[in-house]
């Protein structure tokens, strides 16, 4: 009697925050530095700790413009008060920020010193300007103490740390290290990616007219997503093109493409097909591991090393491949850059659909707010809708298993925090 062979039995899918454990424990930063003037830092990876020399503001100054006095010298609406001082910001005029005498009152401009002696600046808008007695003003209103006064040190005290090393930098902290006076930053180098597609069925714009274009031929969109988020996270990018569905190209690629590159990225050709070399040719030239993730889009995922470089193959469809971008290749650039920021921030938001067919994967639904500030969800889920992601400003982090009821809130993921 013959006993029959053992079923194959598949490895169970590998949870999406255990996979990105391990993926970011095979990486560590590049090291690499460079100095930039300020103005070109936009999204780079600060690489040294920005410490103020100065105060800021450097005095206690008006956020106003208005009249600067003591309130004591205003106890009713309606006083009038001589002006003894005119003080613009950076105002070098005689007598400008010297003690305000008594019972009289500054004219005082946005960012200008507060004089000795002031303890509140009356914006104009509440004060009228007197032509008899000539050079004095109305309060039309009671000050009180510290209002419409910007205090010396309120933003950034001297010594302080205002940027950290591991800092991604934007609009904002931009404004902040050239407030301290830093015109120049270093900054990680940019990581240098190779990018190349496989699949003999791609063709690039341009090259053929859609009329003329063969059965089973598509254009190959995910180029330019992905060079285009590469180039967004900081990215120094090589377009190696599509590599053919063929062994000795693939190799031919994938070795070239690790001499001069810190990280190789591919998007097709991960499955296990006949035509999909990607897996032997990395295997052959380095150390490869296929992932089955439990998360939709983008079940299938390769991660190794080619020489050097790390490597990274991404699911074919546009979707999948736009997906585990943001949440597994994201991370692992900006950790190749020494930030300290990876993790993505979900916001709890009100959905106004009903999800009512629970998968036992992690799913990732685009949507995007509507007026009311709620989620809607795109119609068609399927991985291979692009526009869903045009469509959407977001993702919703779905739990395996989870229904979802209009009215809940759910994790939302907006694209602008994963770009």
């Amino acid at each position: 009697m013959s006993v029959p062979a053992p079923r194959s039995t598949r490895p169970p899918l590998l949870p999406l925050d255990e996979a990105l454990a391990q993926l970011l424990g095979g990486v560590t930063s590049l090291g690499r530095t460079e100095t930039v003037n300020t103005f070109d830092a936009d999204g780079r990876v600060l690489a040294q700790e920005l410490v103020s020399a100065l105060q800021v503001p450097a005095l206690d100054n008006s956020s106003m413009d208005g009249y600067a006095m003591r309130c004591a010298d205003v106890r009713q609406a309606g006083m009038v008060l001589k002006v003894s001082q005119r003080i613009a910001a950076g105002s070098q005029e005689a007598g400008a920020g010297l003690r305000l005498a008594a019972g009289t009152v500054a004219r005082i401009f946005t960012g200008a010193p507060i004089p000795p002696g002031a303890d509140a600046v009356v914006p104009q808008e509440e004060c009228e300007a007197m032509t008899e007695p000539d050079g004095h003003v109305r309060i039309q209103q009671i000050p009180m103490a510290g209002q419409w006064i910007r205090r010396a040190g309120e933003d950034v005290r001297k010594g302080t740390t205002v940027l950290h090393l591991g800092h991604r930098l934007n609009p904002a902290s931009l404004g902040l290290a050239a407030s301290i006076g830093f015109d120049r930053l270093r900054v990680a180098a940019r990581p240098r990616v190779a990018l190349f597609s496989t699949g003999d069925e791609l063709v690039m714009p341009g090259e053929v007219a859609p009329a003329q274009m063969r059965p089973g031929a598509i254009y190959n969109s995910n180029r330019f997503f992905l060079r285009a988020m590469l180039q967004r996270l900081g990215c120094d990018v090589t377009d190696c093109g599509i590599v053919p569905d063929q062994r000795v190209a693939t190799e031919l690629a994938l070795s070239s493409a690790s001499e001069s590159h810190d990280l190789i990225l591919t998007s097709g050709g991960v499955s296990v097909g006949e035509e999909d070399h990607i897996k032997p040719a990395v295997q052959a030239l380095g150390t490869l591991d296929l992932w089955q993730i439990a998360i939709k889009p983008g079940k299938p995922f390769a991660h190794g090393r080619v020489g050097s470089a790390h490597f990274i193959g991404l699911p074919g469809n546009p979707v999948s491949s736009f997906v585990t971008f943001m949440l597994l290749v994201r991370p692992v650039i900006l950790k190749l850059q020494g930030a300290t920021a990876l993790d993505r921030s979900a916001i709890p938001t009100r959905a106004s659909f009903n999800w009512k067919k629970p998968d036992r994967r992690r799913e990732f639904l685009r949507v995007r707010r509507n007026a009311s500030g709620e989620l809607e969800l795109f119609e068609n889920q399927s991985s291979g809708v692009l526009t869903s992601s045009v469509w959407g400003d977001g993702l919703v982090d779905v739990a395996p298993g989870r229904v979802i009821t209009a009215g809940e809130p759910v994790p939302y993921l907006p694209f602008a925090e994963l770009l």
